[in-house]
This record gives C-alpha cells, sequence and structure tokens, in this order.
C-alpha cells in the first residue's frame, strides 16, 4: 500500500494474543495509549481473535469499543455490547458427528473443546485444559458425552495439545476429514499448542470482508495485525497487512510490513506508522 493509503486508514483490525496482549495477559500499555489516539482521531479499531465472548469483552472494554468483534477466528461476528449475532457459521451436522468418532483416534494428550451457545464443554480434565482456561479467562463446562450437545450448534472446537508436536498428530488425524467435501472444515493452528477446527470456509479474513461490506467499508481502507497462522488470510485481505516482529515466520513473510514485537508495542508501531 502506497504511503497516502497507510495514512487513510479508517479501521486497524488486531488480533489479540501475542499482537496487543502481551504473554501477561494484558494489553501492552503502549498499544493501548496508541489505540486511543487512533480513535480520538476518527479511527475505528475491530478485535478479530480466537477468543468466544466471555474471553474477548473484559478487552473490549478496557479499549472502550463500540464495533462488533469478529470471534472464534471468524466463525462469529458479534456485538459485544448488546449480544447482537451480526455473522455466523457453524460446523455442519455431519462434521460434528465425524468429529465425535475421531476425537477417539487422537493421541494422548490431545484434549478437545467444543464451543456452543457461548460456553466450552469438555470431557476430560488435564493440566494443559486448565492452563488454556486460566489464559482465555473461561469456564470448562464437564459433560459426560458429546451427545448431550446440540449437534447442529457447534461453533467450534479446539483441540488444546500438551506438547507442540502433538498439533502435527492431530492435525494428520484430521487430514482426510478436513478436506471432504461432503463434511469439510477449516483447520488452523492458533498458538504452538492449539489446533483450532472451524466451520468450512470460517477465517478471520472471511469475517472481515463481510463486515466490511456490512459497515461499507473499503478493504483498501483497513488494516489488520496478527502473529500466528490463523491472522495470515486477515492480514493478507487487508489494504495494509502487519506481522508482529516476534511473529510466526510465514506470517512475517506474507505481510506487507512487519512492526515491532508484541512486547514493545507492535500495534503502537503500526499506529505510528499510519498517523505518521
Amino acid at each position: 500500500m502506497s504511503a497516502t493509503g497507510v495514512r487513510t486508514a479508517e479501521w486497524i483490525v488486531t488480533d489479540l494474543d501475542g499482537t496487543l496482549v502481551g504473554r501477561d495477559l494484558r494489553i501492552v500499555d503502549a498499544n493501548l495509549a496508541a489505540l486511543r489516539r487512533f480513535t480520538g482521531a476518527g479511527g475505528s479499531v475491530v478485535v478479530a481473535t480466537g477468543r468466544s465472548e466471555e474471553s474477548a469483552l473484559p478487552y473490549y472494554r478496557e479499549l472502550g469499543l463500540a464495533t462488533p468483534a469478529i470471534l472464534y477466528n471468524g466463525a462469529r461476528i458479534v456485538d459485544l455490547g448488546t449480544g447482537a449475532v451480526l455473522y455466523r457459521r457453524c460446523l455442519s451436522a455431519a462434521a460434528w458427528a465425524r468429529l465425535t468418532l475421531l476425537f477417539e483416534e487422537m493421541p494422548d494428550g490431545v484434549w478437545p473443546v467444543a464451543f456452543s451457545d457461548g460456553r466450552a464443554h469438555v470431557r476430560a480434565e488435564s493440566a494443559a485444559l486448565a492452563e488454556y482456561a486460566r489464559r482465555d479467562r473461561i469456564t470448562l463446562a464437564r459433560i459426560g458425552s458429546w451427545g448431550v450437545l446440540p449437534f447442529d450448534e457447534i461453533i467450534k472446537v479446539m483441540l488444546i495439545c500438551d506438547r507442540p508436536e502433538l498439533v502435527d498428530a492431530a492435525g494428520t488425524t484430521l487430514a482426510g476429514f478436513a478436506a471432504d467435501a461432503g463434511t469439510g472444515v477449516t483447520l488452523v493452528r492458533s498458538e504452538a499448542t492449539y489446533l483450532e477446527v472451524l466451520p468450512a470456509g470460517a477465517t478471520k479474513g472471511t469475517a472481515l470482508r463481510e463486515l466490511a461490506a456490512l459497515r461499507g467499508v473499503p478493504m483498501d481502507r483497513i488494516a489488520a495485525i496478527g502473529d500466528n497462522p490463523n491472522d495470515l488470510d486477515m492480514i493478507q485481505a487487508a489494504g495494509l497487512g502487519a506481522a508482529v516482529g516476534d511473529g510466526d515466520p510465514g506470517v512475517r513473510a506474507a505481510a506487507d510490513v512487519v512492526v515491532a514485537d508484541c512486547a514493545a508495542g507492535a500495534v503502537a508501531d503500526l499506529v505510528a506508522r499510519i498517523m505518521a
């Protein structure tokens, strides 16, 4: 994007973890101050995250936003102020049924979390699940059977892994399933030990295009920033795509610009470039 285009960005769309939010789970101070300058100058900020409503809401409130949020890695767009769902995708009933069978084939150390009706459901307990719940500030509801969940209202499934190499093993188990035209899903790695199973076609980039069209904002007036593979198509869809300096190498390679590391104020660096 040209320098003129950077200065006229109307929206900044930002990932949370590893981008706006540091390892301490707090918004990096420089990022918070910079986004307040951007909104004070008339810009809009949109959060795009893999988190749920419950998990994203505290950050939304701290930022003082009134814009809709892209949640569940693009499976939902929600007005967190009212709870209104502006865009939604669910796993197909066939996909969910097949997933519940494939859960039994997962290696030891892979823990499924199914999201439905805004809640996270599990069938077991583990240290990895407890850490995931702590990090995302959510409650995990223990259920006796996957069959108690509404088969046509599963938003997404998280596979929380004890070790990074188990993400590859889980992906191998799901590879044929993901490519199946009848029961296909979207697989995305959102952290070193997280593999997400999303409705077919659900991505942050797809949701961003939907929201931009809904609000009448051209994509070339949008800057997007992220750090992990789940942010890649959003970064590529935006007029200006920025990668966090210590983010995934593939994301950095695909971005228009690489900004500061997360802890050094990645989003603040992007704001400075836009408002220069």
